[in-house]
């Protein structure tokens, strides 16, 4: 068992490091200052590759897997958690759908527009009375004639402000339950579609985050993405790749708290001495270091299991369920160890503490998490 990563990832990585460093660190606080995120931005992620992490080259993307996402992301994510958000949403939520459900025509259609960067994607299941339970949702589409008639709203639909294209769920059989939602490719500019504002939201905030709502909306018959009824199964399937990568974004915030923490306590003195020598201090450092570890250890098993096409359902809420818990805690340490400085916004972790407490709600709460996990071990 290899436990470190092959040469063109480690290549991908310091790649992903630099940037970020250079371009996303000197800015992530006025970004969550202004909750926006400079569109030209999303230009640069797409010259280098970032927005089609998933897309096959024939469709101008990458063409990477889970696990060389997990690199990008943790990277990402250590210096901005919205930034990673974005990019998560787009990737492994939209682009995601799309690959697994969309025919050749439509894949043709978005695919090269999402990986140049031409269109953001944005990915449309939760409802205002419908967040954990996925299947109670209440948008419904009717075909009538050569379109589908969709009627209903959606909620925190991260990108949503600023997408070009989203895949949204519908009930198409009221009474089929879980087995009678279906999902469509909606584009911005369709009449009927209206984006609500912006949510003022405690961390993540330079990614945008809106309801969406659709009023006698009419889209054409071939928007169907998929198989008819075969939307919700299709959701899940997307909800695991999405697992995938939040988990990595909580390890990469994780890591800065880390990273952070250990620079302020050598040049932080108390009692005469840099605070790093003080054990209390060192105990915390010591628990970070270990957590952020063990969560990236978790997070590339259940990628590398995903790449090889084995079963990794479990394997995927562990990781995410561990990481993003062990990132809120590694954010609130951060704080305690910086003190009053930690407190203010003059200093990162504060930020990091409040974008890592989304990872535990986002794309499966932990409550859903075990679940998942105890199910499992029932069925064992």
């Amino acid at each position: 068992m290899d436990f470190e990563l092959p040469e063109d990832l480690v290549a991908l990585q310091d790649m992903a490091r630099r940037w970020a460093t250079e371009h996303i660190a000197p800015n992530a606080r006025q970004w969550d200052r202004d909750a926006d995120i400079p569109r030209p931005l999303v230009a640069q992620l797409a010259e280098l590759g970032f927005l089609g992490i998933f897309i096959p080259p024939e469709y101008d993307g990458c063409g990477f897997g889970d696990l060389a996402a997990t690199v990008i992301m943790e990277e990402i994510a250590r210096r901005c958690g919205a930034t990673a958000l974005m990019l998560d949403a787009h990737n492994a939520l939209c682009c995601a759908h799309l690959l697994l459900a969309a025919n050749e025509e439509q894949k043709r259609k978005y695919l090269p527009k999402l990986a140049k960067g031409e269109l953001l994607g944005a990915w449309a299941l939760s409802e205002p009375g419908c967040g954990s339970d996925a299947a109670a949702l209440k948008t419904t589409a009717v075909l009538d004639g050569d379109c589908w008639v969709l009627n209903g709203s959606k909620h925190w639909i991260t990108n949503g402000h600023y997408a070009g294209v989203y895949v949204v769920t519908a009930t198409t059989t009221p009474e089929g339950g879980a087995k009678g939602i279906s999902a469509f490719i909606v584009e911005r500019d369709t009449p009927g579609l209206i984006i609500g504002k912006k949510e003022d939201k405690l961390g993540m905030r330079g990614s945008d985050t809106v309801g969406l709502t659709f009023d006698a909306m009419r889209i054409p018959k071939e928007n169907l993405c998929g198989q008819l009824h075969h939307g919700f199964a299709d959701a899940m399937r997307v909800l695991e790749r999405g697992r995938i990568t939040i988990s990595a974004m909580s390890v990469g915030l994780a890591r800065g708290a880390l990273e952070e923490s250990l620079a302020y306590a050598k040049q932080r003195t108390a009692f005469g001495k840099p605070i790093f020598e003080h054990q209390s201090i060192q105990f915390m450092l010591a628990d970070m270091a270990v957590d952020v570890d063990a969560a990236r250890l978790l997070t590339r098993k259940a990628a590398i299991l995903s790449d090889a096409g084995q079963e990794c359902r479990l394997h995927v809420s562990i990781a995410k369920l561990f990481a993003s818990e062990m990132a809120t805690r590694a954010g609130m340490n951060a704080i305690q160890i910086h003190g009053g400085n930690g407190y203010t916004k003059e200093f990162p972790v504060e930020r990091y503490m409040r974008d890592a407490k989304l990872c535990e709600i986002g794309e499966g709460s932990s409550q859903i998490q075990r679940i998942i996990i105890a199910r499992h071990l029932l069925a064992e």
